[in-house]
């Protein structure tokens, strides 16, 4: 029995025992079980007991089944309670399985799609706890169960016969932090939730952008549910806090929306809405507010709720507000007037836990009031999504995008310009002008309309039929890493399993090929096309209006895996994997007479040395190129001596990280031991995620490190303990300096944090911190700085000033703005640093600083690394007035006195994503490696 099952089968096996099928036993209430009702006020219960009710009420009750989908970060299992009439439950395999047909829609036509959708049951996914400061979300869960497996009234009945309702805790490690300390203070009115460290244990409130990645075990969870096992054709996200002077925030969503996925999921996030809507309204409960009332769209994949568009799955997500603590409804004019996003205004006044408890309970039964009503609906319509995206795969299609509808709309304007106005080239008339929709373009026939039509739909804009991943790029294991994220999805991929061509290319045998015409084309897409994010202003000559999180994230780009789009159907020696993704078809490292060459390309070459450190073993590295047998090996290129324990390592690594090694005949004339080297990497109370997600990239690489705070930092004799510090975006900022800055905040009171904790209190300061990494730069130690940290070169004295400055002054936000976003850099890759890097490398940008360097530069030890080279580096996203970037510095290095500094404005690490950008961090983190300087170079 698989060990995610374990708790599952004991369960189920408690539940269905003789007798409890046969009638409902009395459910136990949560009052009964807690000792108060759901939402009573200055009450919290914790993950622990909230496990212990949902186990004990599917032990009575024969509407309840619990599973296991997994185990959290630090190793809780994370439950799932599924809800539904008992026979259902008896006949929940053929219910899943029938999910899974209608959803993946492969080998399925509309008759039997029909008879599907007849037989089966709508699934319905509810979630809570993902953001475990915000409350609500898992003690709704527990209310839900109750309600839904104990109450026989007719409508919740029919939710029992007609949907199966999948009742998902996103965050046990985060609900038992949060709860424990709220609750550990014995006086109710200073209780709060603000705990010590993140509630995910890299994440923290990032966990609701890690799901695409999937780089932790909790997302890996949830996708694994969603969209490998049960394929539910709603999916509900569960968050807080509603926005001021309302209680809720409900769908519909705000434009702009993906142009990607299927235009089924705008409608049927609209229907559910207006239910939800509806229902509010009916049972007087006022204050919800939709569209333009919140920032919220449908364009980024990376959340829980925004990924299941992807995946044609309707998904919602609502932000209420409250708290066991009792709050206030503030008094907002604005809000107090009804409109089309406020339907029913709410007063102001007190408000109480129970009654957002009540809120979502309301919201969760016009889901599946809906849900249960039209469940022929709702499984057909996953169906024709999947089929509709599994037949655009296997033709031509275009997507119409903001900068391709801007060029044609150029075109127009230019031809009116040079044409009477009503004349053969006006653009006029019956051709319908913009030649937007192919009906105006056909009626049009061979006016200009065609030529606007063929601009927007010429052949080089097909969407792809495919991708190919050639296992001969030079970190094909990254490559390998990027397919596993998309099978965690359940993205449908192949393996060639001899070489072929496409396109007049050659490939070897194990590259990988994702085609698109699948179900979740939507997905693939997203993956590996680039975003193009539409101006969004909210009146001409307003500052842009920002987007809900990132505009571009394109990961196959993100993670530098080298991809070839394939515009033409296609095909050839390809396998289905249909198993866990491994690294490589095992294989044994070649193997030559002085031992092992690995290309400086590899991430995980790093992985390698840590391993060999730890056996006893060494790594080298070339600091030039050089020659053996006949082939040129690059700077940088690592060289492991052939020996028994270096030998087991590499064979190790080739086959469960699938690095390559090639054979070395010879020892490199140069090279250099590399040493692994003492890593501090600092954190505040509360927990920095940046930091957290750097913590996880170490990890994966195996790179020893150790913790620290500021209070550290200030003792000073910092090289004596340390000989890297890295600090990651927010830990330090300077006014003006750009990026988003936080480093100079201030800390909770001391006495009211508990004495465990008060080493972590504190701030990194100049008048005290700074000295002290200065001093140990001095002393011949590195440091790292990330994103807004990148202020320390300044403070050091070093002649750096912000490139985006317009008169004297910081570029006005109406002229420049570039949320998350990629953009093209020209990097040096002389540089030890940037070795293994390509010379053009997209990084991922989220507004972050841009250096200035003073004329004395060169003269104090700075050296730029990576420059904006053009006046238009946007690759994926969004990028407003990106011209301004041109000739500035993104990334430097600067020797302070025996040690060194570098400068990385881009997010290099960002939440734990572009892997094409980590060598950044990780040939900074051994020591021994150290290439001849080379000036002029950029």
């Amino acid at each position: 029995m698989k060990l995610r099952h374990v708790l599952a089968g004991l369960t189920v096996a408690l539940a269905t025992a003789p007798g409890l099928l046969s009638a409902q036993t009395k459910i136990t209430s949560p009052k009964e079980f807690f000792g108060h009702e759901i939402g009573a006020d200055y009450e919290l219960p914790n993950y622990t007991k909230l496990h212990q009710y949902f186990a004990k009420v599917a032990n009575e009750s024969d509407r309840v089944l619990l599973d296991t989908i997994g185990f959290t970060e630090y190793g809780r299992p994370q439950v799932m309670a599924i809800v539904s009439s008992p026979e259902n439950l008896k006949n929940l395999a053929r219910y899943k399985e029938i999910s899974r047909k209608l959803a993946l829609a492969e080998g399925v036509d509309s008759v039997e799609a029909k008879r599907l959708a007849k037989e089966g049951k709508t699934v319905v996914w509810i979630d809570g706890g993902l953001h475990a400061t915000e409350v609500l979300g898992a003690q709704q869960l527990i209310e839900d169960l109750w309600q839904f497996s104990s109450m026989n009234d007719e409508e919740t009945t029919r939710f029992r016969n007609e949907t199966i309702i999948l009742l998902v805790h996103a965050n046990p490690d985060g609900m038992e932090m949060v709860s424990d300390w709220y609750m550990k203070e014995p006086d109710r009115l200073r209780r709060t939730t603000n705990i010590p460290d993140l509630y995910e244990k890299y994440a923290g409130h990032d966990n609701n952008r890690d799901s695409y990645m999937n780089a932790t075990k909790e997302s890996t969870n949830l996708s694994r549910v969603a969209f490998l096992e049960w394929h539910p054709q709603i999916l509900y996200n569960h968050h807080q806090t509603g926005p001021a002077g309302t209680v809720m925030f409900a769908p519909p969503f705000r434009d702009p929306a993906n142009p990607n996925f299927h235009s089924g999921i705008i409608t049927g996030i609209d229907r559910l809405g207006s239910a939800l809507h509806s229902r509010m309204i009916a049972e007087n409960k006022p204050g919800t507010t939709m569209r333009a009332g919140a920032s919220y769209s449908t364009w980024w994949n990376g959340g829980v709720r925004t990924v299941a568009y992807f995946h044609n799955i309707v998904g919602l997500l609502t932000e209420t507000i409250g708290s066991p603590t009792p709050s206030s409804i503030p008094f907002m004019a604005d809000r107090q007037m009804r409109s089309s996003d406020l339907p029913l205004p709410i007063a102001p006044g007190p408000w109480h836990f129970r009654q957002s408890v009540d809120y979502s309970v309301t919201a969760n039964r016009a889901v599946l009031d809906d849900a249960s009503r039209n469940r022929e609906f709702w499984l057909f319509n996953r169906w024709q999504m999947g089929r509709d995206e599994i037949a655009k795969g296997n033709k031509d299609t275009w997507i119409v995008t903001p900068r391709g509808l801007a060029a044609v709309k150029a075109a127009e304007a230019a031809d009116r310009g040079n044409t009477p106005a009503g004349g053969a080239g006006a653009g006029g008339g019956r051709g319908g002008g913009g030649g937007g929709g192919r009906g105006g373009a056909a009626a049009g026939g061979v006016g200009t309309a065609n030529k606007y039509y063929q601009m927007m739909y010429a052949p080089d804009k097909r969407a792809p039929r495919g991708y190919i991943m050639s296992a001969a790029q030079p970190d094909f294991a990254t490559a390998t890493k990027f397919v596993q994220a998309l099978q965690k999805s359940g993205v449908q991929f192949m393996r060639a399993t001899a070489p072929f061509t496409v396109a007049s290319k050659q490939y070897p045998a194990g590259s990988w090929v994702v085609k698109t015409s699948q179900a979740f084309r939507a997905h693939v897409l997203d993956m590996f096309e680039p975003q193009d994010h539409p101006d969004d202003f909210k009146f001409p000559g307003a500052p842009p209006t920002p987007p809900y999180d990132n505009a571009g994230w394109t990961l196959a780009m993100q993670m530098g895996v080298q991809y070839d789009r394939i515009l033409d159907g296609f095909t050839g020696p390809f396998e289905k994997v249909t198993t866990d993704v491994s690294p490589v078809i095992a294989t044994i490292a070649a193997k030559g007479r002085a031992g092992y060459y690995v290309r400086p390309e590899v991430n995980d070459a790093m992985t390698v040395s840590n391993r060999l450190a730890k056996a006893g073993a060494t790594a080298f590295r070339a600091p030039e190129g050089f020659q053996d047998g006949g082939v040129s090996w690059p700077a940088g290129t690592w060289f492991i001596p052939a020996g028994t324990a270096a030998d087991r390592v590499v064979n190790e690594a080739a086959k469960n990280l699938g690095v390559t090694f090639a054979a070395a005949n010879t020892k490199p004339a140069s090279a250099q031991q590399v040493k692994p080297l003492r890593v501090a990497l600092v954190d505040r109370y509360g927990g920095s995620m940046p930091t957290g997600w750097t913590r996880l990239v170490m990890e994966q690489f195996e790179v020893p490190y150790t913790l620290v705070y500021p209070q550290e930092l200030d003792k000073g004799g910092l090289k004596t303990r340390y000989d890297v510090i890295v600090l990651t975006d927010g830990m330090v900022s300077e006014p003006g300096a750009g990026g988003r800055g936080g480093g100079f905040g201030g800390s909770p009171d001391t006495m009211l944090t508990p004495a465990q904790y008060r080493n972590r209190l504190g701030r990194i300061s100049p008048e005290t911190t700074v000295p002290q990494l200065k001093a140990f730069m001095d002393a011949g130690g590195r440091v790292i700085t990330i994103g807004s940290s990148i202020a320390l070169g300044k403070m050091i004295g070093l002649p750096i000033e912000n490139h985006l400055m317009e008169g004297g002054r910081a570029v006005a936000r109406e002229k420049y703005y570039i949320p998350g976003s990629l953009l093209e850099l020209k990097v040096d890759t002389t540089a030890m640093i940037t070795t293994g890097m390509p010379s053009r490398s997209i990084v991922m940008f989220d507004n972050s600083p841009v250096m200035k360097f003073g004329a004395d530069a060169a003269a104090k030890g700075l050296r730029p690394l990576a420059t904006f080279d053009t006046d238009a580096p946007l690759k994926s996203g969004w990028a407003w007035g990106q011209n301004y970037l041109k000739g500035g510095v993104a990334m430097a290095e600067a020797k302070v006195g025996q040690g060194q500094l570098f400068l990385f404005g881009p997010e290099i690490l960002f939440r734990a994503q572009p892997h094409g950008t980590f060598k950044l961090l990780l040939n900074a983190l051994n020591q021994g490696f150290d290439r001849p300087v080379r000036t002029g170079v950029m």
